[in-house]
This record gives structure tokens, C-alpha cells and sequence, in this order.
């Protein structure tokens, strides 16, 4: 029954049949009526995309395991033909003929689409086990692209549609309105409500560290004055071993006091920084970071703000908000990295800031710091 890829182990597992069950969503009015249809990456779905692309709607598959992002658009060529659309559904497809979508992007999706491992007529389903469609889904809901009555669709072999005891679901899992097979289509009069949005108690400092976007998601539901403490935030064990702490406590011994820093600041144009130290200790030179698509109603204030809540403080900070963009230097080439690391994804006044080694620093070991060249 399986297909490629193979083995089927530890991941949403294609099957002979896929392209097939995946035809029954031309029969679905809520497929009909969708303007935006979201369907995960995975190979059963590859004809599901391919056929919402072909019905010209709006297509937006999830950046694997969100490393990159939440969201990317898929733009076909114009004029595209059947098998240009047959390639764009695909995963190199995807790569090539598509823009990203982040958490301000406006979307709104109509109808969604997830793989599964298993499922059960009442609509219980059952993932890798990584909770990444879940967390996806409450993404979408903390963005407001979708709505408690948004369908949602998984296409599976016969095979995986088996009995769920409920006790094995919790509050964060995504349940499904459809199931389509190669036999059938099944719906589920699911009654169970969907996430409602992140349940910040039950992300660890680990999945934060692994998906870049969901720190810019926590950020902001924090400055709206949500709870987003975490599962581990009050364990004095996880605050002195886990990534995130430890980026934290490196970031305060690299940082002098607030009072002991020197700044100036002439109308859009900010520095700074630390004139006493200026080259420090460790590869010997300072590291700068470039953070560029600044939006022009963010202050310095602001990404201040965001680079503290993101362990990311540098020892000097150059403004450039006319030209909508800022440098971070930072005392050695690891430490930049590690804060571009933490900052990737991070949106601000509506943007999803570009965050990358400065130019003349991403293949240097010890490099002369931005100032020198008057920047």
C-alpha cells in the first residue's frame, strides 16, 4: 500500500491511491466555494495541490517544519500549463514559484488540508507526533486567518481510518470535518472544538528555539498583554540548561549596564554603543549584524525592546531608520550568528524583518567592524 518516499516511518505516509482520494475534494462545495485552501507539504497531497491550483485558487503550503516561516504562497507562471502546475505542487515547485507569508501577511484561509498518520470517523486524528499541523493551525488562529467554522480535510488510505480513544486527544490537537480515501468520503460531524489558538504552557524553550516564527508570534501576543509564559519558563533546572537561557545569560555577561552606555541620537540616525570596548576579547574583532525591511513607523524603542525579549542584545546598536534598517554588533562571529539564529522571523510594524550577517562579514573569521568604514 505505501508508495514513495519509503520507509513510512516517522512521517505522514503516502500511499497508492493518494492521487485519487485527493479528486474527492472536487466534490466537496467547501472545496468549490474556498478562495485560499492551505494543504501541508507532504507527497499524499501533492495532487490535492495540484488541483487547487488548476481550480486557480489561492494555494499556501507551510515552510517545513517552520524553520523559515509559517506560509508560502504559490504564484504559477502566468499562462501556466497543466504540467508547469503538476511541477509547482510538488516540493522543488514549491521552492521555486513561491513568495513567503508571514504572521502579517493577512491571510485568510478557507479551507485546510493535513496529512495524517491516523484517523477515527469521529474526526480524531493523530499526526508524526511532533505537533507541527497543530501548531500550524493555532497559528493561523492567533493571525486571524482562519475562523471556528473553517473546514478541515485529510486525505489518508482506508487503512489509517481506525477507532481513536478520545482520552488520547488534548486541548492543543487539531480534529478534521472530512476524511477523503480512495473509497470514500467520510464526514466526521465533529463536534469537538479546534485549538484556539498557541498554549503558550505547553511550549518548551526547545520548540521555540526550532521554530524562529513562533518566537515572533509569542512577542506579539506579549506586547498585547497575553500570558505566554512557558512549559519550562519556572523550572530553576530548565533556566540554567535549556538554549534559550544559556543565549540569555551569554547576552547579559556581554552587555554592560544601561547606565555605563554612551548614545547620541540625530533624527533618524541612532548609535549606540560602548565606546570603551570597542574590539573585545574571543576572535578579537566585533561581528556586525545587518536587520534590514524595517517599517517606517517602528522606533529604535521598539526593536530595543524585541532584541532583549529575543536574547539578542548587541553591545552597540546603529539606527538607520530613514533607510529603514539598523546594525547590531556583537563581540565575535558566534555570538552574531546565534542572534541571527534567535531573531529569524521576527516581524515588526507589520514586517518580517530581514536579519542576516552584514555583507562584508558572512565568510571573514575577524573583520573590521562596520564603523570603521563609516556606516
Amino acid at each position: 500500500m505505501a508508495a514513495f518516499p519509503r520507509p513510512v516511518h516517522r512521517r505522514i505516509p503516502n500511499f497508492q491511491g493518494a492521487s485519487h482520494a485527493a479528486t474527492r475534494l472536487l466534490g466537496l462545495q467547501e472545496f468549490k466555494a474556498a478562495n485560499t485552501v492551505k494543504i501541508n507539504p507532504d507527497a499524499p497531497q501533492k495532487n490535492a495541490r495540484f488541483l487547487t491550483l488548476e481550480a486557480r485558487k489561492t494555494l499556501l503550503v507551510p515552510t517545513p517544519r517552520l524553520r523559515t516561516g509559517l506560509f508560502n504562497r504559490i504564484v504559477p507562471p502566468s499562462g501556466a500549463t497543466k504540467e508547469i502546475l503538476r511541477i509547482c505542487a510538488t516540493s522543488q515547485g514549491i521552492k521555486e514559484y513561491s513568495v513567503p507569508v508571514g504572521l502579517d501577511g493577512k491571510a485568510r484561509v478557507d479551507l485546510v488540508v493535513v496529512g495524517s498518520v491516523a484517523v477515527s470517523e469521529k474526526g480524531w486524528r493523530i499526526g508524526k507526533g511532533e505537533g507541527y499541523a497543530d501548531m500550524e493551525y493555532a497559528m493561523m488562529v492567533s493571525m486571524g486567518a482562519v475562523q471556528e467554522d473553517t473546514p478541515v480535510i485529510t486525505i489518508v488510505h482506508d487503512c489509517q481510518v481506525v477507532d481513536i480513544a478520545e482520552e488520547l486527544l488534548d486541548d492543543h490537537d487539531l480534529t478534521v470535518d472530512y476524511i477523503l480515501t480512495p473509497t470514500r468520503t467520510i464526514k466526521t460531524n465533529c463536534g469537538r472544538p479546534k485549538p484556539q489558538g498557541i498554549i503558550w504552557h505547553k511550549v518548551s524553550y526547545e520548540m521555540l528555539e526550532k521554530i524562529p516564527i513562533l518566537k515572533s508570534l509569542r512577542y506579539r501576543e506579549k506586547q498585547a498583554g497575553k500570558d505566554v509564559t512557558l512549559q519550562d519558563e519556572h523550572s530553576d533546572l530548565a533556566n540554567a540548561t535549556t538554549p534559550a537561557a544559556l543565549n540569555e545569560k551569554v547576552m547579559a555577561e556581554n552587555t554592560r549596564p544601561q547606565a555605563a552606555v554612551g548614545s547620541a541620537q540625530t533624527g533618524q540616525r541612532y548609535v549606540e554603543s560602548d565606546p570603551l570596548s570597542p574590539r573585545l576579547g574571543g576572535s578579537g574583532m566585533m561581528t556586525t549584524v545587518y536587520v534590514g525591511n524595517i517599517p517606517p513607523s517602528v522606533r529604535v524603542s521598539e526593536l530595543k525592546c524585541a532584541l532583549r525579549e529575543f536574547h539578542a542584545t548587541p553591545l552597540r546598536l546603529n539606527w538607520q531608520g530613514a533607510q529603514h534598517r539598523a546594525f547590531l554588533d556583537y563581540k565575535d562571529k558566534a555570538t552574531a550568528e546565534s542572534a541571527v539564529s534567535s531573531l529569524k522571523g521576527l516581524s515588526l510594524g507589520g514586517n518580517t524583518l530581514r536579519v542576516e550577517l552584514a555583507k562584508n562579514q558572512r565568510n571573514k573569521g575577524q573583520v573590521e567592524i562596520n564603523s570603521q568604514k563609516g556606516i
